[in-house]
């Protein structure tokens, strides 16, 4: 039982002092500085994840981007053979095996006659006129274009119609009682006054 007693020397003397209150001061400035190295550690480790989570998906996005690209001439035979009506049997099965690789990669086809032109998406190799277009146009479509998502693998290849007479299409149409609109550019100022007066 001697063990569970005190010593003398563990009990405070009546002059003795009492631990003060820098003590407890100290121990919650350390405990403020554990709390923030911990949360610091925290965020870092959370700002590590996300990179390597951004990396991951980005590896798997431009791989499957590489595939798709590598699938994409194999696709234009296959629409060469449906054109001509060679896709049957067991060529259209590995045919229909193939477009579904690229569906499952989000691979989507775009380009068709019709199309106003936009250089993002196009690549004009033909140029034209017509009196059936207000806009320059995708009239014909070489080669098909493919994206994924955001991302253009490969560019529509199309032959562009441009409007006959592009200051028409661009020039205001009149007001409904017949005067030229307010808005309409002239060579004059729009202030001058009758001819002979200053």
């Amino acid at each position: 039982m001697t063990g569970e007693q005190m010593s003398e020397q563990d009990i405070p003397a009546e002059g003795d002092e009492l631990p003060t209150a820098g003590t407890e001061d100290d121990g919650a400035r350390q405990l403020a500085e554990r709390t923030e190295d911990l949360q610091r550690v925290s965020a870092e480790y959370a700002n590590y994840r996300r990179r390597v989570e951004r990396d991951r998906v980005l590896v798997l996005d431009q791989a499957a981007e590489r595939f798709a690209a590598q699938l994409i001439p194999v696709v234009d035979d296959i629409e060469r053979a449906r054109e001509h009506g060679d896709l049957t049997g067991a060529f259209k099965v590995v045919a229909d095996r193939v477009l579904g690789l690229l569906d499952g990669l989000g691979v989507e086809g775009f380009g068709a006659p019709g199309d106003p032109f936009d250089p993002a998406f196009h690549e004009a190799v033909m140029h034209g006129t017509s009196p059936d277009v207000q806009v320059p146009t995708a009239t014909t479509v070489l080669r098909q274009g493919f994206r994924r998502g955001d991302r253009v693998l490969r560019p529509a290849m199309v032959g562009v119609s441009d409007p006959e007479s592009p200051a028409a299409a661009a020039e205001p149409a009149p007001s409904v009682d017949g005067q030229p609109p307010v808005a309409a550019a002239t060579d004059e100022p729009a202030d001058a006054g009758p001819a002979g007066t200053s």
